[in-house]
């Protein structure tokens, strides 16, 4: 049986003074940010996630996107280290709650830099994005661990976006979908479908056709649902001011050895 685990991370009360790089700095309401992070935990509780939450991190402000401390393939975890040095006070809890669950627990060294949200994992293949916060000592690192458990890594150039994620994401059928303008080289995915907003590109496979989108992404929505996929919107707009999409607020855990 698959499993069907996602870590969460409380936002800290700091959040306000997250790291924004491609956007201009709004102001973020903390309260509401709380309010959107509960509903977009219940969304996945309500489609049959169980959440596991990993310690909150209140000194990080950037801690809330807890996908870019890991990135899981099999039951085998890689703890990033985040290109950007403010952030890499966040790891420590979340190599906690990996072990907890049963991984087999890997680090990126330095001089490797590496986010999470620069990692795209369509079957057993990894692309990897190349760009402002992942470098070429981390990619190399990346193979290490996980070509030899099968995986393909495939690296991709991302210079218009914060991470690959913010480019791109994969629907069920693995066909990889983005806002072409932010996509780098489209041609380097088999398949890619553009489509008309940017948080469109950002989807998180529930299970069973049923796609957690941003509410931000109307026009997506409908074109996805219309080629027989259920959209399931959620409101993150105080993450999205800080580069946030629905990706970087849960790591999913689909293939833990029980």
């Amino acid at each position: 049986m698959p499993s069907r685990k996602a870590l969460v991370r409380r936002p800290s009360p700091r959040l306000a003074e997250g790291l924004v790089t491609h956007v201009e700095r709004a102001e973020v309401d903390v309260d509401l940010a709380v309010e959107q992070w509960e509903a977009y935990t219940e969304a996945l509780r309500t489609h049959g996630w169980e959440t596991v939450e990993v310690d909150p991190a209140e000194d990080c402000p950037d801690s809330v996107f807890v996908e870019d401390a890991v990135v899981v393939f099999r039951n085998v975890a890689l703890i990033a280290r985040p290109g950007a040095e403010s952030r890499r006070a966040e790891t420590a809890g979340v190599e906690e709650a990996v072990a907890r669950l049963g991984c087999s627990v890997n680090w990126i060294w330095d001089p490797g830099t590496l986010d999470g949200g620069d990692i795209l994992k369509v079957g057993d293949t990894i692309y990897v994005g190349r760009g402002g916060r992942t470098n070429a000592a981390g990619v190399q690192q990346l193979r290490a661990v996980f070509e030899p458990l099968g995986a393909r890594v495939v690296a991709v150039p991302v210079s218009k976006v914060l991470h690959l994620k913010s480019a791109v994401t994969a629907l069920p059928d693995g066909t990889v979908i983005g806002h072409e303008p932010l996509v780098d080289t489209p041609s380097l995915f088999p398949t890619f479908l553009s489509v008309p907003e940017e948080s469109g590109a950002h989807v998180v496979l529930l299970g069973g056709g049923r796609l957690l989108i941003a509410a931000s992404a109307p026009k997506t929505a409908d074109m996805l649902a219309d080629l027989g996929h259920e959209p399931v919107p959620v409101d993150i707009s105080e993450f999205e001011k800080l580069e946030g999409c629905v990706t970087c607020l849960s790591v999913r855990l689909r293939e833990l050895y029980d």
